[in-house]
């Protein structure tokens, strides 16, 4: 395998025309993934055609370097402007934002470039060494399984509250109720459509979290137009000291290994893999308290969780011809074009294709880590800009991104709508994130729980006889309590100093 691996190395500087198209493909993906809206997905989508002439290796590698580029892209506007360029970078907003408030916009930025180039690569030597291992592990998830890792995210919405749990858990739940509008996963029959022909296949997530995150925050600045805010002295630090790497290290470590696990499971995603990685860079962190206000933990697990999952996510498509999330779904398309059938015969019958693309994918991020720590400095001045300018290119680039997705001007009114509300959320303190949390993963978690149990004939002993479905309900048990016990026992506390004061 070492040999194969050095070939591919070889192959790839041998041919600088692929090297130069990785690159291409990297900065197109972070283009892409800045801009609201327009997903990794969609940029894989729009550059295929492009790839039909070419040979397979350049081909393959154009569209890895736009996947990998656009999940980390979508980082750089959540850290600055609050407005999560993907849905993968939601999670990086609420503590990336934080830390530019705070005038650490360049710390913020370097931090999630070396999490992302960190948690990618490790994922990708992963694939390239455990691939078959992994995909046969992946395949003992079906749809138990597949609802337990839903509820397991979903119990997150307890450690993403902020300050106000109750706030939390209204917004979590007021998402769930959104995921219900639509055709019925099951039976096909619309619900909660009120007759509207566009709700039929549910509101879109995408205009939803434009809205929430990036609308409401423009509606909010053209209240402060007027207020100058004192940041250019201050965007100046874009490194990373040794103390900070110690800090972030082990959370970057675990959230890349649960990144790629949660990349294999077909179905899941980077944004389910950014907020697991959240929830549990909070919960091994001995600064707890920072998260929300402003933690480079937070922003490295978010980023190397969202980022690992690039590489799980191409497990189940090379081994088992399973696309793990909606951009590998494109690029299945992508191999078949090639004349490539994914599965345990492409390592035997195109062995030196496979290895070049792996080492043209670890590339591809050395590359993206170049780019990323090179123009951050320049990313940031773009929180100098003034409001009365800033203010409307926000707006018109939520405006744009929603109507690019299906080109529907009823996903720009879903936008605004969302906007308003995101406004008065901040304005009364409700947490924006529970409600994309529980959009993404409550169709999710209702069809795999209603497949369950018609492959037990609606016995729940479905849920509790699989080993992995009941560690993983345990989990969310646990997840989902323990930060409701804690809040109690320390009102307890407070309550009991105060009598003793007394």
């Amino acid at each position: 395998m070492t040999e194969l691996i050095g070939q591919g190395f070889m192959s790839i500087f041998s041919q600088p025309s692929i090297l130069l198209i990785s690159i291409l493909g990297v900065v197109v993906g972070i283009i892409v993934g800045a801009l609201p809206g327009l997903t990794a997905t969609m940029g894989v989508a729009l550059l295929l055609p492009m790839t039909f002439g070419m040979e397979p290796a350049p081909a393959l590698l154009l569209l890895s370097g736009v996947y990998f580029g656009g999940i980390y892209g979508g980082s750089i506007t959540a850290i600055l402007l609050r407005t999560p360029g993907t849905p993968a970078a939601a999670a990086t907003a609420i503590d990336g934002y934080a830390l530019t408030q705070r005038g650490m916009a360049g710390k913020a930025l370097t931090v999630a470039t070396v999490s992302s180039f960190t948690g990618g690569t490790i994922s990708v030597f992963i694939l390239m060494f455990l691939a078959p291992i992994l995909a046969n592990f992946a395949l003992k998830f079906s749809a138990p399984e597949s609802f337990a890792l839903a509820m397991f995210g979903i119990s997150i919405i307890a450690s993403i509250s902020g300050v106000s749990l109750v706030k939390g858990l209204i917004s979590g739940t007021a998402g769930l109720l959104i995921a219900t509008v639509g055709l019925d996963p099951m039976q096909g029959f619309p619900r909660f459509t009120g007759g509207i022909t566009e709700l039929m296949s549910g509101i879109p997530f995408i205009p939803i979290m434009i809205g929430l995150f990036a609308a409401s925050e423009a509606f909010k600045s053209l209240e402060e137009m007027n207020i100058k805010e004192n940041v250019k002295t201050k965007i100046q630090n874009f490194g990373i000291t040794r103390k900070d790497v110690r800090k972030i290290l082990p959370t970057i470590l675990r959230s890349t290994g649960m990144g790629t696990f949660i990349g294999i499971v077909p179905g899941a995603g980077a944004d389910i893999a950014s907020f697991v990685s959240y929830n549990e860079a909070k919960r091994f962190s001995k600064n707890k308290d920072e998260f929300g206000k402003g933690s480079i933990e937070a922003v490295a697990a978010c980023e190397s969780g969202a980022n690992a999952c690039t590489g799980g996510a191409l497990v189940p498509l090379l081994t088992l011809g399973i696309p793990g999330d909606s951009v590998t779904a494109v690029m299945l398309g992508a191999l078949m074009v090639q004349g490539l059938q994914p599965g345990p015969l492409l390592f035997k019958d195109s062995g030196d294709l496979v290895y070049t693309l792996f080492s043209g994918m670890i590339l591809c991020y050395v590359a993206m880590l170049i780019i990323g720590l090179f123009a951050a400095r320049y990313f940031a001045k773009v929180t100098e800009i003034p409001k009365a300018i800033l203010t409307p290119v926000i707006l018109m680039l939520c405006v744009v991104g929603s109507y690019a997705i299906n080109n529907n001007l009823f996903d720009v009114i879903i936008m605004l709508v969302a906007g308003v509300i995101g406004y008065y959320m901040q304005k009364y303190d409700f947490p924006a994130s529970p409600i994309v949390l529980a959009i993404i993963l409550g169709p999710m978690a209702e069809s795999q729980f209603r497949r369950a149990l018609t492959l037990s004939n609606g016995s729940y002993d479905i849920f509790y006889t699989r080993p992995i479905t009941l560690v993983l309900l345990l989990l969310s048990v646990i997840t989902l309590f323990t930060p409701i016990i804690k809040k109690l026992w320390l009102s307890k506390k407070e309550m009991k100093n105060a009598d003793l004061r007394l």
